[in-house]
């Protein structure tokens, strides 16, 4: 062919002509030619176009120019694609987690009942009554000993008329392998009973529906008769499944009217039951309950601003210390509320930094980093200190943290002006994010980061023009705070009262004082803190102890062996392997 070399076109299945191909029978006379066709240039694949509007898949489909040939798997893609219904797919991952709840009680790991938990995220979307009218008409039996308890479950969605029992087209289609089973049962299937685990995870699911679609009245009511339940249960491999049921019924009571801060809101009722909830979860050394039930009070408790009630829970009880990572997070948040509200703010700060630092990474958690860093911001501003600029600029915290960085700034600069104008334009927000009575408290900061900077300007200034300077309503004002600023070492300085004027002192060496080794020090104990936390966050199989000894025993006896072997002549090198080095 011109334009091309001879014998380096490609051909088909990627073979070229100069080479020997090795044919059937009835080509076994071409054996040998290839060499020879390739000299003279001749093209061995012989193409044959398809029929016009036939799709036949014994026929190759045509080549391109160069000879390579495209497959074409469009077709069999096509046909072997199976269209799954979204209904018979959320039922199946429904009942998929059945077998980790199964697998739960009898590992008696809590494990694989936390990775049910979790997949409640990804069905919560897709649940329907129809769907879970189905899902427990399939899973109960109405023979079984919780008959009653799949009854309540489908009044509580509106499916109560429907029967237990009734089974999909696929499970009526199913055959019994073992034909000698199958007579023996009389070709029944026997009815498994259900475990507690399921009947609860089945609940939650419920619970999830109800909040979802707004029936706050409806799901408040089953979350009673729910939590009845478990109290009377007393199973171990229920207590992560307890807790989630708790969670969701002071949901509910938050979100019935009236609702909170009033006294008369139904969150002050659910009080009781949740605090002889905890009395049981200590009595039975039952860790998620506890723990959840503790947050569950602190954040009642702090919904209708009973502060004091808050202190005494936590002083005469303790948070389990293997709580989940997210429960402690939380709890460390309501703490630093509380103490901020007490005037605690060193404390405060302690508890809020350890929060925002425990908080998940995930975006689901972003709500919850955002309020704890607001209110860390504010703790920080009330304790004289100036939030780091690149907290402000952290992803997805930029537009929610402006208003409290212009706060910052009015703060840092000490302009009492712009930080009344900005409580004034951003007021709505601080009451929503629950910071407005402690901002208000920043006014004194406001005027004391005025005169420190003002001590640090001047040497001598007139208190008229601190007076003019910070706003104030006279001189007299202005003498008392910057008397009070003095005797709290906000500044270093002297009051001239006759002549009306402060003088500043000549500023030292700050790194001649104990303040930087105690940053270091504070720096140095919250890694050791953070150290100690991660050791006992640490998870080890059961019993590998065990089997790790038992290895290593049965490897020195090997080797006694072995040895024992060599030294009779019984074994050499060569038995060994090549790889034996030598005892």
């Amino acid at each position: 062919m011109p334009g091309k070399t001879p014998g380096k076109e490609p051909v088909e299945n990627g073979i070229r002509n100069n080479q020997d191909v090795d044919m059937t029978d009835e080509k076994s006379s071409m054996k040998g030619k290839g060499k020879k066709a390739g000299k003279e240039g001749e093209d061995m694949t012989v193409v044959v176009p398809p029929p016009k509007n036939t799709k036949q898949s014994s026929q190759p489909p045509p080549a391109d120019a160069e000879g390579d040939v495209a497959m074409d798997d469009s077709d069999k893609v096509e046909d072997f694609e199976v269209k799954v219904d979204p209904v018979t797919q959320t039922i199946a991952d429904i009942k998929s987690n059945f077998a980790l709840l199964d697998r739960a009680v009898a590992l008696f790991d809590s494990r694989f009942s936390l990775r049910a938990l979790r997949s409640i995220s990804s069905l919560r979307k897709r649940l329907t009554p129809d769907i879970l009218a189905q899902v427990i008409s399939e899973t109960y039996s109405p023979s079984s000993t919780s008959a009653s308890v799949a009854k309540s479950l489908l009044q509580a969605i509106g499916k109560g008329d429907v029967p237990l029992g009734s089974q999909s087209g696929a499970a009526e289609m199913e055959i019994d392998s073992d034909p000698k089973a199958a007579s023996k049962n009389g070709n029944k299937k026997e009815t498994k009973e259900v475990i507690p685990e399921v009947d609860l995870f089945l609940s939650i699911l419920v619970q999830v529906y109800l909040f979802d679609s707004k029936q706050f009245e409806v799901g408040s009511n089953f979350s009673k008769y729910l939590t009845d339940r478990i109290h009377s249960l007393n199973r171990r491999t229920l207590d992560s499944l307890s807790a989630k049921a708790y969670y969701y019924f002071s949901l509910f009571c938050e979100q019935l009217a009236p609702l909170p801060p009033s006294p008369q809101s139904p969150i002050v009722g659910l009080r009781p039951i949740l605090l002889t909830a905890l009395r049981t979860a200590v009595l039975r050394k039952d860790t998620d309950i506890q723990a959840t039930v503790i947050v569950l009070l602190l954040r009642n408790y702090l919904l209708t601003s009973h502060i004091s009630q808050a202190d005494l829970l936590i002083t005469h009880t303790q948070f389990p210390e293997n709580a989940a990572n997210t429960l402690v997070a939380r709890f460390l948040y309501y703490m630093g509320r509380i103490r901020a509200i007490q005037l605690r703010y060193t404390e405060a700060q302690d508890h809020l930094t350890a929060a925002t630092r425990k908080a998940p990474a995930s975006v689901c958690a972003l709500g919850f980093a955002r309020s704890a860093t607001k209110f860390l911001l504010v703790v920080e501003l009330l304790m004289g200190d100036i939030p780091e600029r690149a907290t402000f600029r952290a992803n997805d915290m930029e537009e929610a943290l402006h208003p409290y960085f212009l706060l910052v700034q009015a703060v840092r600069v000490g302009n009492l002006e712009d930080f009344e104008t900005t409580i004034a334009d951003h007021a709505s927000t601080f009451r929503r994010d629950g910071t407005y009575s402690l901002i208000l408290r920043l006014r004194q900061n406001v005027i004391k980061t005025g005169i420190r900077m003002m001590s640090l300007s001047y040497s001598r200034i007139s208190l008229r023009d601190i007076c003019i300077r910070l706003h104030l309503g006279s001189e007299e004002s202005a003498e008392y705070i910057v008397a009070k600023a003095i005797r709290d070492g906000v500044i270093e300085a002297t009051l001239d009262r006759e002549h009306g004027f402060m003088k500043s002192k000549e500023v030292g060496d700050v790194y001649a004082t104990r303040e930087p080794g105690e940053a270091f020090h504070d720096r140095i104990r919250a890694c050791l803190a953070l150290h100690d936390e991660s050791v006992k966050a640490m998870r080890f199989p059961m019993n590998q102890h065990r089997l790790e000894l038992k290895n290593a025993q049965e490897a020195r006896e090997r080797e006694r062996e072995m040895a024992k072997e060599i030294q009779d002549g019984d074994l050499d090198e060569d038995d060994l392997g090549g790889d034996f080095e030598g005892m």
